[in-house]
């Protein structure tokens, strides 16, 4: 699997699969929500509802994923996932590594190729952009670890995971992470 950070505009990512920055209610919000939202047009706000009747009538729980189509993007889908929110005492670790390893596993589950990642609960949620990062990287290595492979051919499910940020201060961020061993 290859790994990479980028600056860019996570709704313009050219993969199969982009992952949003949720809120627990699915139904859009600021920041990377917001953006994803906005870009995907109605289908994708549609979408979320009827998740929201049908089998997250509470809502998605922090640390999990759930996935979508992805409306007027150029994505196939959307894996939404919830990032714990420090001003909120969510300060454990395993649960925001929970929110890229989840991710993954929906992005296997409907055979995606390719990923791209947000610095998921960096900025309102409170998290240090080189914890989130060293975070991110170490999650995403160990999943890798974890799924070498198809089964068939040896390569791996996923071929890309690109943490695509907004700022440059979140890329060297990750650029750092993904350089440390």
């Amino acid at each position: 699997m290859l790994i990479e950070a980028v600056r860019g505009d996570l709704t313009g990512a050219h993969v199969d699969a982009i992952v949003n920055a949720a809120n627990s209610s699915l139904l859009g919000g600021g920041g990377v929500d917001g953006a994803i939202h906005a870009a995907a047009g109605p289908a994708l706000l549609a979408e979320c509802r009827e998740l929201r009747r049908t089998t997250l009538p509470d809502g998605l729980p922090t640390g999990d994923a759930v996935a979508t189509g992805a409306g007027n993007l150029s994505a196939r889908w959307v894996i939404h996932t919830v990032g714990p929110d420090r001003h909120r005492g969510q300060t454990d670790p395993a649960l925001l590594a929970s929110c890229f390893t989840r991710s993954l596993d929906v992005a296997a589950e409907l055979g995606a190729g390719s990923v791209a990642f947000p610095a998921v609960s960096a900025g309102v949620y409170g998290w240090a952009v080189d914890d989130v990062a060293r975070i991110a990287a170490g999650a995403v290595r160990s999943w890798a670890e974890q799924h070498p492979g198809d089964g068939s051919s040896g390569e791996p499910a996923i071929a890309l995971v690109r943490f695509v940020l907004f700022s440059e201060a979140a890329l060297a961020a990750f650029r750092a992470a993904l350089a440390a061993r």
